[in-house]
């Protein structure tokens, strides 16, 4: 089969290469020998099929906020163009190409009074996200967004476009949510939608020379003891760089920050974070009742590209005294910017699920973001390891969605156990190798 439209097919040299390999990760950069701009599934398998008779490695890539894995001197497809998007309202379920983005999806879901399991980031690609695992703004009382997958068109590395079910094709179904982008080109997917139309949510700042960050991590663990599970939140930190490009108030300042989302009413909703508003005086306050296209306002996360390097651990039980000292080794003292997230996991998250996204005993997410431009990438990644090491004894391992540029050290992605299913189906599937973002999972 050949490429539909060869003015979709770009090489070193070509106009339009650099922008078509280019991503919203722009801290490592990757130079596909070809990229396939696909437009349709069938331009899928015609690039697929081109790989497997060059016996080259293939890289997928829709927003590009992760990286694409393996496309070096080999092949790159780029899915962006595979935006569509159908609602249907009756079954509560919405399809999605490979290239759409959560901002598509939530935009209308919203007409009929539905969200999706979006993550904080709207800007983020639905499709790969969602083979991560998902972790969304709603995941205490949802779960993971791959948990509410219906079926997946996929195409393998033989080229061939299969229609996958938990029914028809059961542990391919289990190995791809969760498995990432390792056994296939997901072209499209049917997600359950949930009926939430607004929400209450939002944001509190203290700043971190005024208040110690060990109280507000001391106060907001102990809240989260109390809270039911339709509360999904977290506590970060962030010392902002005294730069022009930034606005005044934020310039230099040192902000720990709690942020939350709940589905009850707004009433209960001032109820519950009361005990957050005594912990001391606030820089802003921005909870509120919100329609859920407003999300994005709880994270506000940064929409432009850039350069990050970050990792994930999760663990039991929260370790106070060491998230404490995290907060110190990346706080202002640090020389170079660290986000650092905490995200209270449990729920409807640590229910069983056919899929094979891990870890779900787990109660806590703790993730350290860090970007690198203009620094030494090798400092950044022993200032990680420092910080990681702090929570070794409780460890249980990391998530995939979140080792941005760390996807070259698999350890930890998988349990033993999961990950010998996910290296039978690579042996099955792609025993040639093919897409070689293997997360330490090999045929």
């Amino acid at each position: 089969m050949d490429f539909t439209d060869q003015r979709l097919v770009f090489r070193p040299g070509d106009d339009g290469y650099d922008e078509e390999s280019a991503g919203f990760q722009t801290g490592f950069t990757q130079r596909p020998a070809i990229v396939f701009a696909a437009e349709s599934a069938d331009d899928v398998v015609a690039a697929v099929s081109y790989a497997a008779d060059a016996g080259l490695p293939v890289g997928v890539q829709a927003t590009g906020h992760g990286l694409p894995g393996s496309s070096e001197g080999g092949v790159l497809i780029s899915t962006r163009r595979m935006d569509s998007v159908r609602i249907d309202a009756d079954a509560r379920t919405v399809t999605v190409g490979a290239g759409v983005r959560w901002a598509q999806v939530v935009e209308a879901a919203a007409a009929h009074g539905l969200a999706p399991l979006n993550g904080s980031a709207p800007g983020v690609g639905a499709v790969s996200y969602t083979l991560g695992g998902g972790l969304s703004i709603l995941a205490r009382e949802f779960g993971y967004a791959a948990d509410h997958v219906r079926w997946l068109d996929v195409v393998t590395a033989d080229g061939e476009l299969r229609h996958v079910t938990a029914r028809t094709q059961p542990e391919l179904f289990w190995g791809l949510l969760g498995g990432g982008a390792n056994l296939g080109v997901v072209t499209a997917l049917e997600i359950g939608l949930v009926p939430v139309a607004r929400l209450y949510g939002g944001a509190i700042e203290f700043d971190g020379y005024e208040v110690d960050p060990g109280r507000v991590l001391r106060a907001y663990e102990e809240w989260t003891r109390t809270v039911p599970d339709e509360v999904t939140s977290s506590v970060a930190a962030l010392v902002y760089p005294d730069i022009p490009q930034l606005p005044p108030h934020l310039r230099g300042r040192y902000l720990v920050t709690v942020r939350v989302a709940y589905t009850g009413p707004e009433a209960a909703g001032e109820l519950l974070v009361a005990p957050l508003r005594e912990i001391g005086p606030v820089v802003s306050d921005s909870l509120r009742e919100m329609p859920y296209t407003d999300s994005h306002t709880i994270h506000s996360d940064p929409d432009f590209p850039h350069s990050y390097y970050g990792d994930s651990v999760v663990v039991g039980d929260l370790d106070v005294a060491a998230a404490s000292e995290l907060f110190t080794l990346t706080g202002p003292a640090a020389g170079a910017m660290h986000v650092v997230q905490i995200n209270q996991l449990g729920g409807a998250l640590a229910k069983p699920a056919g899929n094979a996204v891990p870890y779900r005993e787990a109660g806590w997410l703790v993730r350290v973001l860090s970007p690198f431009e203009g620094t030494d990438l090798v400092a950044v990644r022993a200032v990680q390891e420092r910080a990681f090491g702090l929570f070794a004894p409780g460890a249980v391992g990391r998530l995939l969605n979140f080792a941005f540029g760390a996807g070259d050290r698999p350890d930890g992605l998988y349990d033993s156990g999961t990950q010998k299913r996910l290296a039978d189906l690579k042996a099955t599937y792609d025993p040639a190798n093919l897409f070689r973002r293997n997360y330490g999972v090999r045929p």
